[in-house]
């Protein structure tokens, strides 16, 4: 049967985007000065202030504001005719101490001595398919692509014109389980004034899309749509308030799978919302690596200050070569969903959080990154002999 898959990205000047940077930037802060630092930041703006607050337990003393202007301003808002202005936008900064009700239950699990309990309750989703060689799904991959090019082009002055706040959308054509046809590109991207649409459209042709498109699709055959409004000039903060945590789809699969709520952005790795959906994800890469089937998700659940999960279960949307029952055991014999191990597993305490606040944190754009990779394969395939 044939189908219809849309999927999009954000670029970095997106103001959502921008709430993401600078709520990691402040992550990776603390937990460079303190790798036991608890952080849950959350960051809005709009066209005339920048909101921060949140909760932090850390011995680490961070001189904030001068991050959150620098971090603004390396995204390319840094003067005036932008309507919005690292350098001068003001900025207000309400931290707190995190909840000793909360962190009592994170240092110390209730049910198992010696391991950090799960900062939060809540269900996390990871999920593969063979799409791609990155075992992401192909609209997707290339929605995130096309938003990082579009960054690459503006910074380099391939586009002198552009700005930094910009979206892309990809509908692909799906044949069974195969994409066969890219039906749609879809870009928005923020331009200085005068600048004519026709121009606009042969540039990101040039310089964005055909770079990006695989020599197997041709850009001739496809419907391209570039800013349908006619213009976009005033973009991010001054046109649209942003907020941290409001583009998880972008940041995971593109609306393909389920998605269990929480963001990932300005938390640090005892929340579970970012270290189990990162964990999940390797687990569903390793087992379509393993050729144990085409498409995988896996899902977790947790209470608040237990390290076992409330559940596991798995879906493979009927393309699995062994029964689910036999892939969930070997779910639970290969890998372990305690925080304390998912974290040694994934060394969450080495990685830089805000190197994955644009363009996805799976995939390409995470290819190097412990839960990218396929190390358990050999494993997966030792279990199911046993089995």
């Amino acid at each position: 049967m044939k189908r219809l898959v849309t999927c999009e990205s954000v670029t970095c000047g997106h103001p959502d985007k921008v709430c993401d940077q600078v709520a990691d930037a402040i992550l990776d802060a603390y937990k460079k000065e303190d790798p036991e630092s608890h952080v849950a930041i959350e960051v809005s703006m709009s066209y005339r202030r920048v909101f921060v607050m949140g909760e932090v337990r850390s011995k680490a003393k961070i001189e904030i504001e001068p991050l959150i202007r620098k971090t603004i301003c390396e995204i390319g808002y840094d003067h005036d005719t932008l309507e919005f202005n690292g350098n001068t936008i003001p900025i207000d900064i309400d931290i707190r101490t995190q909840s000793e009700d909360i962190s009592m239950g994170v240092d110390q699990a209730r049910d198992v001595v010696g391991q950090l309990g799960a900062g939060d309750q809540g269900m996390m989703y990871g999920y593969a398919c063979s799409d791609t060689e990155n075992k992401m799904p192909y609209p997707y991959e290339l929605a995130t692509k096309l938003a990082h090019r579009l960054e690459v082009v503006r910074k380099e002055q391939l586009i002198p014109y552009l700005r930094p706040d910009g979206k892309t959308q990809v509908t692909m054509e799906y044949d069974g389980e195969e994409p066969v046809r890219i039906q749609t590109i879809l870009i928005s991207t923020q331009h200085e004034p005068n600048i004519e649409l026709a121009q606009l459209r042969k540039d990101l042709l040039t310089h964005v899309i055909d770079p990006v498109l695989e020599a197997r699709w041709d850009s001739a055959s496809i419907q391209i749509l570039v800013n349908p409004t006619g213009r976009f000039v005033l973009g991010g903060p001054a046109a649209d308030s942003g907020l941290t945590g409001r583009k998880i789809i972008a940041d995971t699969y593109g609306g393909i799978g389920h998605h269990g709520g929480g963001a990932f952005s300005g938390k640090d790795a005892t929340k579970v919302d970012r270290t189990a959906t990162y964990y999940t994800r390797y687990v569903a890469k390793n087992l379509v690596a393993a050729n144990c089937c085409r498409k995988c998700e896996v899902s977790v659940s947790y209470a608040i200050g237990v390290a076992n999960p409330i559940s596991i279960s798995i879906d493979t949307f009927d393309t699995a070569r062994y029964p689910e029952e036999t892939l969930l055991h070997v779910i639970e014999t290969v890998f372990d969903f305690r925080p304390s191990q998912m974290i040694e597993a994934l060394s969450l305490d080495k990685v830089e959080f805000q190197t994955l606040s644009n363009y996805g944190h799976f995939g390409w754009n995470a290819s190097s990154l412990p839960w990218e990779q396929t190390d358990k394969v050999d494993a997966i395939k030792e279990a199911l002999k046993t089995l």
